[in-house]
């Protein structure tokens, strides 16, 4: 007995002296430990990484940028269901404990003991599980365990127990890159926290132990027992009835990836305003749950999409079927997961679906969609489909279905106005939309191709193309700052000039229709889009005079061309150029600077840029006041050093778009001018022609659209390698594209008026219905005079060839000066004749 006392007082004594080297131990390493342990208080300000947000003006979303989902929320805002499916699958005793499960940590201790030093499970809290996250590392070393401990500590006395669980159900990583309670539940099931039932929030809280693996996507039968376990641990701790915990256990797994809906298809202008982003905030931009707001409209960018869409698929069906996408020689007999294999690397674009012909016959043909969708195409469904020959020529109406479409070819489908399937394909063809508004340049609406996926280039503002007639408004408003007028006579006739660089030493332009009409009013020239009448009307006021003049509508010297083919278009130009060339004539003559962002918000919607454009402002105190003359504008701010904090002048410049100036701190601000580059009456002028391309020229097309208010000019070049129409009215300005990347042609006849109009037509339609007329009111200074019809001198009203025409009032002196010099002449003329 003796000897077992004496035992027991040494098995105590060694116990204390344990105790007392733990704790010195403790002590020890949490003096060496102590100085570099973070500060905790930090962590009451830290910033989740939330996505880049892209919205239209009307806050519909057009795309997230980043490398993580997260929705971050407020613990207030956690529902009690999911806050007690976290603590049962996680920390059960989190409310009650220090931050430290001392009973856990020694069940791990005696775990390493009695494995052999195997790290399993370390019994971490939340709170450890919170410090970890933010200032350790994942790897399973007895210093981290330590460190973690005395953050968890640190942790307890400077944070509230909510606002600990608060950062833990925000950080945690829960699968297919969600961070987060919010997040998980927006992509699992496309609910908020509080449409979840008690199933589905334990199966969310199921997933922060192995979040890669035992998730409801990637293991559901393993995360169907996780969630059950995690329901009955909720049953245990009184957190859910008996009945709702049989309820759950039946409840099935309906997780799907529920993807954030991109209510607005506009990813052209996405990455212009992600790469605008960057350049202002920097890398931050990407995860400091900024908010863009652009200045597109959803209407109109849905307009623009579905005109530039329909129309090239229109011109596509004109010129044939090219053949299936593919083919798959199938197997007697294939089932759906086949079908699917040979589909899995085909994706819809622009509305077309995918599918693989299953079955084909005379009158009809079987199309597999997927596992829930075959449909049938009969004869109607594909009569459009002849042959594809070349650009210019197609092959006879197909006589059968089994003609065009065969088993095992894999095509596109589409729903057409009627709701019934067609066969379609992805055209070959691209185009390019740019819609502005001409007071300030905010843009409206942009396409840059026919699908983003297939083709990133963004023809809107990166391409450069050749105009064609749709640059012949620039020469002309030149020459009328040199003395013509819209009813100045020139010769439309075929005109030679010298050119070393061709075979046979002469240029000899020609007209589109190889026809010549003689004498013709310079209004009448630019109706039929003369071109001899251009290259006259260049060669007479200088190649100089106007690649100066066109640097007023915001076109660069270097692609302007030095010589007369200027006068057919042969300018380099994106798009926006030109639908920024063309506001210049709607908004009275002001050049505005393209822009896309109108507003930069942060996490907490407070802004953090808002643009302040230079505007027309026609109408302005301050521009009623402004002196300046009309002229070339301002040299452009010159980009800063390229490790510079980006500022309104230095930020990204996009084609001809610019971030404006910010105005988010400076409060009420008198208005930014657009400098004044042409004469508003020289802009009367050339509007009132362009009016008239609509009317009765190569536009008339667009008189369809049954409006006073609109003028515009088309635009082809040779070999039909470019189509062009801009036009405007006086609240909107688009400028429609149509070409081959490869620069090929469109084929015979299709130009301007053909490929590009029926774009900007449809566009144009749907966004100005029902809105009122918007025309540039005459200016003082432009007179209304009877000109001779033939000479285009001012005449009497009884002249038999008289008609109306308006030209500067100085003009009209000027000419009249000169009609009676030229009578007088005659008169002398018939005199000597006489006598003779």
């Amino acid at each position: 007995m003796a000897i077992l006392k004496r035992l027991l007082r040494y098995a105590l004594i060694l116990a204390l002296v344990g105790v007392l080297l733990v704790v010195a131990a403790v002590g020890v390493a949490y003096w060496l430990l102590a100085p570099r342990l973070p500060a905790v208080a930090v962590l009451r300000d830290v910033h989740m990484q939330v996505p880049l947000r892209i919205e239209t003006f009307d806050g519909k979303l057009i795309a997230t940028f980043g490398e993580t989902r997260r929705i971050p929320v407020r613990i207030a805002d956690v529902p009690a269901k999911m806050k007690n499916a976290v603590l049962s699958a996680e920390d059960a005793d989190f409310y009650s404990h220090p931050g430290v499960d001392w009973h856990g940590i020694a069940r791990a201790g005696i775990h390493v003991i009695t494995s052999g030093g195997d790290k399993g499970p370390g019994g971490s809290t939340i709170t450890q599980q919170v410090a970890r996250n933010f200032f350790l590392s994942p790897e399973k070393l007895y210093s981290r365990k330590l460190t973690e401990i005395f953050i968890a500590l640190r942790m307890e006395n400077e944070l509230t127990k909510d606002e600990i669980l608060e950062l833990y159900i925000n950080k945690m990583f829960l699968g297919h890159r969600t961070y987060g309670l919010g997040a998980a539940a927006s992509f699992y099931y496309g609910k908020t926290l509080d449409q979840l039932t008690v199933a589905q929030s334990a199966m969310l809280a199921s997933t922060f132990q192995l979040p890669s693996v035992v998730n409801p996507l990637n293991n559901p039968k393993r995360a169907i027992g996780r969630r059950n376990w995690v329901l009955g641990q909720m049953l245990s701790n009184r957190f859910i009835t008996k009945v709702e915990y049989d309820q759950a256990i039946a409840e099935p797994n309906d997780a799907y990836p529920h993807e954030q809906p991109i209510e607005v298809d506009a990813p052209y202008l996405a990455e212009m305003a992600r790469l605008q982003a960057i350049e202002k905030l920097g890398n931050d931009a990407l995860v400091e749950g900024y908010t863009v707001k652009t200045t597109v409209t959803s209407v109109r960018q849905d307009a623009a999409n579905t005109a530039l869409r329909d129309k090239l698929s229109s011109y596509d069906r004109r010129h044939g079927y090219r053949g299936p996408e593919g083919h798959d020689e199938l197997p007697a007999g294939a089932g759906t997961e086949e079908l699917d294999r040979v589909l899995a690397g085909y994706m819809a674009a622009g509305g077309m679906q995918p599918g693989i012909v299953t079955d084909s016959a005379a009158k009809q043909a079987t199309v597999y969609l997927s596992s829930k969708e075959s449909i049938t195409l009969d004869m109607d469904a594909v009569a459009w489909a002849r042959r594809y020959i070349n650009e210019t020529s197609a092959g006879s109406v197909p006589k059968s279905v089994d003609a065009v479409v065969k088993r095992g070819d894999i095509v596109r489908v589409q729903r057409n106005e009627k709701g019934q399937w067609e066969l379609t394909q992805i055209p070959s063809v691209q185009a390019a939309l740019v819609s502005l508004d001409p007071e300030d340049g905010a843009v409206q609406a942009l396409v840059g191709g026919f699908n983003f996926q297939r083709s990133k280039f963004n023809r809107a503002v990166m391409s450069a193309r050749q105009p064609g007639s749709s640059f012949k408004p620039f020469l002309y408003s030149a020459a009328f700052e040199r003395g013509f007028t819209p009813a100045s006579i020139v010769n439309d006739a075929p005109v030679v000039f010298p050119d070393p660089s061709r075979p046979d030493g002469i240029w000899a332009p020609s007209n589109d229709d190889g026809k010549f009409d003689g004498p013709i009013r310079l209004r009448e020239a630019l109706v039929k889009s003369k071109n001899l009448v251009s290259v006259r009307l260049l060669d007479a006021i200088g190649v100089r005079y106007v690649r100066d003049y066109a640097t007023r509508f915001g076109f660069t010297p270097d692609a302007i061309p030095q010589n007369l083919s200027l006068a057919l278009g042969t300018a380099s130009v994106s798009p926006m150029s030109m639908a920024r060339g063309y506001a210049v004539f709607a908004n009275g003559g002001f050049l505005v600077t393209p822009y896309f962002i109108a507003q930069i918000t942060d996490r907490n919607g407070q802004a953090v840029y808002v643009a302040n454009p230079a505007r027309a402002c026609v109408d302005c105190q301050e521009r009623l006041l402004d002196t300046t003359p009309p002229g070339p504008p301002p040299p452009s701010t010159p980009s800063g050093p390229a490790n510079a904090p980006a500022t309104s002048s230095t930020a990204a410049v996009i084609g001809d778009a610019k971030l404006p100036d910010d105005a988010h701190t400076t409060g009420p601000h008198p208005p930014h001018l657009a400098p004044r580059v042409i004469d508003v009456r020289n802009d009367y002028l050339v509007t009132s022609m362009m009016m008239d391309v609509i009317r009765r020229g190569t536009g008339s097309a667009a008189m369809e659209l049954k409006r006073d208010d609109l003028a515009g000019k088309t635009g082809s070049t040779n070999d039909h390698r470019d189509a062009w129409f801009v036009g405007f009215n006086g609240k909107l300005v688009a400028s429609v594209w149509v070409g081959f990347d490869d620069f090929t042609s469109l084929g015979k006849g299709e130009f301007g008026a053909k490929a590009a109009l029926p774009i900007w037509q449809d566009y144009m339609g749907a966004v100005l219905k029902d809105t009122p007329s918007a025309t540039l009111p005459m200016p003082p200074g432009i007179s209304t005079v009877q000109i001779n019809r033939s000479s285009g001198m001012p005449t009497s009203a009884g002249d038999p060839d008289a008609m109306s025409e308006i030209m500067k009032v100085e003009d009209v002196d000027r000419l009249r000066q000169q009609a009676q010099q030229q009578q007088q002449q005659d008169e002398t003329d018939q005199h000597s004749y006489d006598i003779f």
